[in-house]
């Protein structure tokens, strides 16, 4: 494959270039997929036969309403269409739930797909990321989570489950919890793009839980699944109110006619989809096998289609990626332009045995120098390299915490109200990155950073005399599965809010937190303004660099003997 085909990286920010540009740009034939999230077992090559006989019909005529296949699903998943919205792709969901339900501020875990943090800042939300920590393999805390949304004061929170691209999982009864301690705010999502491929717990889904509460939606894929990307559809589950106000605002005829005939034949074929999802969770264990063998390669668990891996020291992302793309017709997905990762990750779609000997056997060549360009280069001694899109994106968070072109607006202006806390934040090794005052990871003394020259001030504006940063204020450490107790966040008015009382863990949880120490915080009641670093989290150029290297164990989940059926709500016998 022609080198030239690497340089469409450079021009993605969050995503990988389409396999249809790839194509165009090499001799036709595409490389090994082992990037785009799809399962390759499904559709059957009888139902490929059976939508090519009828292409003529699905590409010339108009599809049915939404309305209709819609029906034609909830029919299928044994839901109320009243409750479902389907969508064109999860990505259109994803926009009009921003732009319909997200009022200010959104809390979401990184690194994660890159939409819900890239979506709300484009609109000028405030996106406050919870950085996962590679020390605990990338494991959610919820009860942590829920402590920093109450911190933030963030109005609306993202869960997904699992998470792309660690493919962390958690429990139903962890989600339902977390959906229940945070009943006061605007919206919560939980993304189960993903979930159908989990095996660690027989019912998953909160969908049922979703519809009889007021502020949840869940956001479930069918491309995934069905291996069908291109068709591009998906659906989200919710109250009635919820899911007809996303309802009213799509197009009559949002869902193409691929989508339609597909939705209409899987009532034919739930046994072969069943099976098709046995068998990627049975490649899932073989491959993470297989690539916990090779040295210095850290395999983490993983309930999706997918394994997220750290590739031995020195071994760079981009580079790597390239010279599989290049020597060994080979595509995986490297993650340094995933706000909370670095080129250090792969994530690598689960495939069959045959193409995954394929790949261990292109990534030894390359990593360990058994080919004839020998090892893959080393990272630079200036740090982590990251690859296209990145530096903007770092710039444009690190300056404002995610508030987006709005918030750069705003930082630049010569009056922007500040906390007093906030005012001269500590500044970090990297020069100029915002530290903050109470970070949820251990932080040392502040200590006075050595300049060669006087940092410039980022804006023309007069400067107060410098105030003394003030000493971290250590914020207690919440008991496990204890969430803070729904705080009194009114809903805005034109007089000022009272005061917030002190958090509490909620009722579902006997054992009581510590009293938390006083901070020097923002009232709970009103949004942080743009710039000042999240308590108990990190902005994403921090984010990016912080690298726990405890060794996370390579074994997957256990195996479970049976699998959600095309519905993903009941179980098949297999």
């Amino acid at each position: 494959m022609p080198d030239n085909v690497t340089s469409l990286f450079r021009s993605t920010a969050a995503h990988s270039p389409s396999m249809a540009a790839l194509t165009r740009e090499s001799d036709g034939a595409g490389p090994v997929d082992f990037c785009i999230p799809c399962n390759p077992y499904f559709p059957t090559p009888a139902m490929f036969e059976e939508m090519a006989a009828r292409l003529r019909d699905i590409i010339t005529y108009y599809p049915s309403s939404a309305d209709t296949i819609t029906a034609e699903l909830c029919s299928l998943l044994q839901l109320p269409p009243q409750c479902v919205a389907m969508g064109n792709g999860s990505t259109e969901l994803i926009t009009w739930i921003d732009h319909l339900l997200v009022r200010e501020s959104l809390a979401v875990p990184v690194p994660t797909f890159g939409r819900w943090t890239d979506q709300p800042m484009e609109t000028g939300k405030r996106v406050d990321m919870f950085p996962l920590q590679e020390s605990s393999g990338f494991a959610l805390d919820l009860a942590q989570y829920a402590e920093f949304i109450r911190a933030r004061g963030t109005r609306v929170a993202v869960i997904c489950n699992p998470n792309n691209p660690d493919g962390g999982f958690l429990h139903k009864h962890a989600v339902v919890q977390f959906m229940d301690a945070m009943a006061d705010l605007d919206l919560v999502v939980i993304d189960e793009s993903f979930l159908e491929f989990a095996d660690a717990e027989n019912e998953p889904s909160v969908v049922h839980e979703a519809m009889l509460r007021p502020n949840v939606v869940v956001l479930r894929s069918l491309g995934k699944n069905f291996g069908l990307h291109g068709i591009r559809f998906g659906y989200l589950v919710a109250n009635p109110a919820l899911a007809g106000r996303v309802r009213s605002m799509l197009p009559k005829w949002n869902l193409n006619s691929f989508a339609e005939h597909v939705v209409f034949m899987l009532k034919e074929h739930g046994a072969e989809y069943a099976q098709s999802l046995h068998q990627v969770r049975r490649d899932r264990m073989d491959m993470s096998g297989q690539l916990s063998s090779l040295p210095g390669l850290t395999v983490y668990p993983s309930q999706g289609n997918f394994l997220f891996v750290r590739l031995p020291v020195g071994a760079e992302g981009t580079v790597v990626r390239d010279r599989l793309l290049t020597e060994h017709r080979i595509l995986v997905r490297e993650c340094g332009n995933k706000i909370g990762s670095s080129s250090r990750f792969l994530r690598l779609v689960v495939r069959p045995q045959v193409d995954v000997r394929r790949l261990v056997t292109g990534l030894e060549q390359v990593l360990y120098g058994t080919s004839r360009r020998g090892a893959a280069v080393s990272e630079q001694a200036t740090g982590t390299a990251y690859s296209s899109g990145t530096a903007a994106v770092d710039r444009l968070v690190s300056q404002t915490n995610g508030a987006g072109t709005r918030g750069l607006a705003q930082a630049a202006g010569a009056g922007m109200p500040l906390p007093a806390a906030a005012s001269a934040p500590a500044v970090g090794p990297g020069g100029g990155m915002p530290v903050p005052a109470a970070a949820g990871l251990p932080q040392p003394e502040p200590q006075p950073v050595p300049q060669e020259a006087p940092r410039p001030q980022p804006a023309p504006q007069p400067v107060p005399q410098p105030v003394p940063v003030p000493q971290p204020v250590p914020v207690p450490q919440p008991q496990p599965q204890q969430f803070p107790q729904p705080a009194a966040y009114p809903e805005p008015a034109p007089q000022p809010a009272p005061a917030a009382p002190p958090l509490a863990p909620a009722a579902a949880f006997a054992a009581p937190a510590p009293a938390p120490a006083p901070m020097q915080v923002p009232p709970a009641t009103g949004p942080t303004p743009p710039g000042v670093p999240a308590r108990g989290g990190l902005t994403a150029a921090q984010v990016r660099g912080t690298d726990g290297l405890s060794m996370a164990p390579a074994t997957g989940w256990p195996g479970a003997q049976s699998w959600p059926d095309a519905a993903g709500m009941g179980q098949a016998a297999g």
